[in-house]
């Protein structure tokens, strides 16, 4: 437990600081971690790079089903501290344990079963996709590992501990750039395992971090009375924690539809243009930590001070994290549009590689400020227990949202560069009227 951190009395400005700034550096090498996995593909080939990045939209029912499963135990442990009702937060940490494991399993079996499926649609060639379904077989193999972590992580979370994790983060990244080599390209008695070491990295690092988080748990104060009575399977807590992950789960599963859209219209333009945006999309997301830290502090802090009914430090929460994202994102997307052309040259020296990453994070840098309204604005509803609200957002920004994009890029010419043109316009339209719905809400309801 953090106990230097009172959620629901200390100033809103500190707080936010104080839970966002660990939360992003340790989302940083999360980020980092993912990037030395693109590096590395790229030294086995382009298509392994092509590969890896058609990985990701599949990859991402893992990301989702990690998301709702820590957001989900985070909101509700928090809330039961903010009521401070012990017994609620004994009963659903150890639920959000066996919702995590069941989690797993549904994930694993999906994962297994339908990737070929989904990356043939992609329009993958037979080499590319025996490379990517290498790749992701180990890592749906692993994925209780995964899963495990963060359902342990989401009491930390509640309690404002975003160190911990942190620093399990930060180990992971170090671990990462020695595994990979390592199992890529062999060395001793371990093979070369090519596209497979990369997935075979990934979950001993993982595991790693659990063994160290599970030693961290069991050393909280906060779960100090827990017996085996509270790992009996609750329904009434299962079917809380159902109903306040899925949706969350269900909206970032949205994105990957979000990212197979995207793979699916630029796959025309061929594989270099594929890997170009993959390798892009992978290190914008180091410059867009500080909104992903942000999004984990008010989930924390709105949490518990919704559950106390503190609904004045709800209201400064949101206000104050979206203008701190915004003038945050101002800064990266002037960083990212002055380097673009230097950052995808870090994964590929081919130059077709070069040119589609370095267009696409031009335009990407222009809709940077929009990024803090969506996700804070979606942190914001899973902390007051609205998760189907989340989920109707990433509906209309992962899926609706492209009906208009595409049309709109074949109204011109169709290209590549038109159609992130037409993304990025969109999108803003979107999360101008977002923030206005939000801000209606909060006066409506929360006052």
């Amino acid at each position: 437990m953090n106990s230097a951190l009172s959620l629901t009395k200390d100033p809103i400005p500190s707080l936010i600081k104080k839970i966002a700034l660990p939360a992003s550096v340790g989302t940083l090498f999360q980020t980092l971690f993912n990037v030395v996995d693109t590096f590395f593909a790229g030294k086995i080939s382009p298509e392994a790079l092509s590969a890896l990045a058609k990985s990701f939209p599949i990859y991402f029912i893992i990301i989702a089903a990690c998301v709702g499963v820590t957001v989900g135990g985070t909101s509700l442990i928090a809330n039961s501290i903010g009521e401070n009702n012990k017994e609620k937060v004994l009963g659903y940490f150890a639920n959000t344990i066996i919702y995590a494991f069941l989690i797993s399993i549904l994930i694993t079996i999906i994962g297994l079963v339908f990737s070929p499926s989904l990356f043939a649609l992609m329009g993958s060639d037979d080499e590319v996709i025996l490379l990517s379904l290498k790749y992701t077989n180990v890592i749906f193999a692993g994925s209780i590992v995964f899963i495990m972590v963060v359902a342990l992580n989401s009491l930390l979370h509640a309690d404002g501990d975003t160190k911990t994790f942190r620093n399990i983060l930060i180990l992971s990244f170090f671990l990462n750039i020695i595994l990979n080599p390592l199992f890529i390209f062999g060395f001793g008695f371990i093979p070369a395992m090519g596209i497979v070491g990369i997935g075979v990295a990934t979950i001993v690092a993982q595991f790693v971090g659990l063994l160290i988080i599970f030693n961290k748990i069991i050393k909280s104060s906060r779960i100090k009375d827990i017996s085996i009575k509270y790992f009996y399977p609750k329904v009434y807590l299962l079917k809380n924690l159902f109903f306040q992950s899925a949706p969350i789960s269900a909206a970032l599963l949205l994105i990957s539809v979000g990212n197979f859209i995207i793979f699916a219209y630029i796959g025309v333009f061929g594989e270099y243009a594929t890997a170009g945006y993959g390798s892009a999309a992978r290190f914008e997301q180091i410059l867009l930590l500080p909104v992903l830290g942000l999004n984990t502090a008010i989930i924390s802090i709105i949490g518990q001070n919704f559950g106390a009914k503190n609904f004045s430090r709800v209201k400064e929460s949101y206000f104050k994290a979206v203008m701190y994202g915004f003038t945050l994102m101002l800064i990266s997307g002037l960083i990212i549009f002055l380097s673009a052309d230097k950052i995808v040259s870090i994964f590929s020296n081919n130059q077709d590689v070069i040119s589609f990453g370095t267009t696409y994070l031009k335009i990407s840098a222009l809709i940077f400020p929009a990024y803090p309204i969506f996700f804070i604005s979606n942190g914001f509803f899973m902390a007051i227990k609205k998760s189907t609200y989340s989920m109707y957002l990433n509906i209309i920004r992962n899926v609706i949202l492209f009906v208009p994009t595409i049309i709109m890029a074949k109204m011109f010419d169709g290209s590549f560069q038109t159609f992130f043109w037409s993304y990025c316009f969109f999108n803003w339209i979107y999360v101008l009227c977002l923030f206005a719905f939000v801000s209606a809400y909060i006066k409506r309801n929360l006052n």
